[in-house]
């Protein structure tokens, strides 16, 4: 995967990140969190706002480094001939509203998918009472509170970046959101803060999801 590219980070750079976004789509595709080709990854390549993403319609559970091209901050290929994922523009805004931030994950799990159905209505998950919260970072008790907001679904991407940066400058904390009737976005500072994030929600999601049945039943 040796490129020459005109301007950012080198090729050396995308090679190296390339491999762990597409060993990372492996393994949450065989958990069953990306059906069909849904869901895509990315990571940050150098200290620019360039990413290494999935490219659109890939099979996560075989990913390979060929699955894996570079974007710029406009989300314009830099690297390979396919298209890059159509939600670009989503990793793209968390690198820049989180400048410390090296991976995004996005993934379509039944649990996720029908918890962004359930709460769309009322427009966020709060989670509070949770032990697992402290896994998401800048939580330290399970007294505390988290919002996760439920957005609109829109094949239309700006309306979807107009939706994140409107929590966002409202001053609201954000460690992830939902998209009704869509999937999860998480990230995180590495590999693994974004794993620990996503999976600690996962199995919050479904906790929420079980206590409010228990509760109807």
């Amino acid at each position: 995967m040796k490129q020459a590219f005109a301007a950012g980070p080198t090729a050396d750079e995308f090679a190296t990140c390339a491999p762990v976004v597409a060993r990372t789509a492996r393994e949450l595709g065989a958990l069953g969190w990306t059906p069909a080709t849904s869901g895509n990854f990315s990571m940050r390549v150098g200290a620019t706002p360039y990413a290494a993403i999935t490219i659109s319609g890939c099979d996560k559970r075989h990913a390979s480094v060929d699955d894996i091209m570079l974007v710029d901050g406009n989300g314009q290929a830099v690297s390979g001939t396919s298209r890059p994922s159509a939600e670009t523009a989503l990793h793209l805004q968390i690198y820049r509203r989180f400048p410390i931030t090296d991976m995004v994950l996005h993934t379509h799990s039944q649990v996720q998918s029908v918890a962004s159905r359930l709460y769309a209505e009322r427009g966020l998950v709060r989670l509070q009472g949770w032990e697992l919260q402290k896994a998401l970072d800048g939580h330290t008790t399970h007294d505390g509170v988290v919002d996760i907001p439920v957005f609109p679904n829109t094949q239309h991407m700006p309306e979807l970046v107009a939706c994140v940066d409107a929590w966002l400058d409202s001053g609201k904390p954000l460690c992830a959101y939902l998209i009704a009737g869509h999937g999860l976005y998480t990230w995180g500072r590495d590999v693994d803060e974004a794993r620990r994030h996503l999976e600690a929600l996962e199995f919050l999601l479904g906790c929420e999801m079980d206590l409010r049945r228990l509760q109807t039943s």
